[in-house]
């Protein structure tokens, strides 16, 4: 399975209060639909799959939003292509398809919300690595 696609069809972000309290982070993905794109652009012998989601940021108690929709593009071997298919009309993945495939829609969508919300001086979502003072440290262990 070779990843060769990924495009954002729908970019949303609203920030609905300007005052911070108890604020709660929750992220989910959603995968809205999973089939097989014909197309003369793709010149490969594998299946073409293309998977539909929706990753969304939420900030509650209702501060802000970020959503994101999307396509991810997999060449996959025929016997690969039916199997995932089969399984998504019961809307199942393997294990194995949809640790690759949430994998990527992370970190491509992480990299443009963080983004965002440092645009809209939202808190972030993941926590970004930082620097302290060795001084501080050493202070702290004794």
């Amino acid at each position: 399975m070779r990843f060769i696609g990924f495009n954002f069809s729908k970019i949303s972000v609203e920030k609905f209060l300007d005052k911070i309290e108890n604020l709660k982070i929750d992220t989910k993905i959603d995968v809205s639909e999973i089939n097989t794109i014909k197309s003369s652009f793709f010149k490969t012998k594998e299946e073409i799959i293309g998977i539909k989601f929706n990753y969304a940021v939420n900030y509650n108690p209702d501060f802000a939003k970020i959503e994101f929709i999307g396509t991810v593009i997999f060449a996959v071997e025929s016997k690969m292509a039916k199997n995932i298919l089969s399984q998504w009309e019961n809307k199942q993945m393997s294990e194995d398809f949809k640790i690759k495939l949430f994998n990527i829609i992370l970190r491509k969508s992480n990299l443009k919300a963080l983004e965002l919300e440092d645009e809209l001086n939202l808190p972030l979502h993941i926590p970004l690595p930082t620097v302290k003072s060795q001084e501080k440290e050493e202070d702290k262990q004794n």
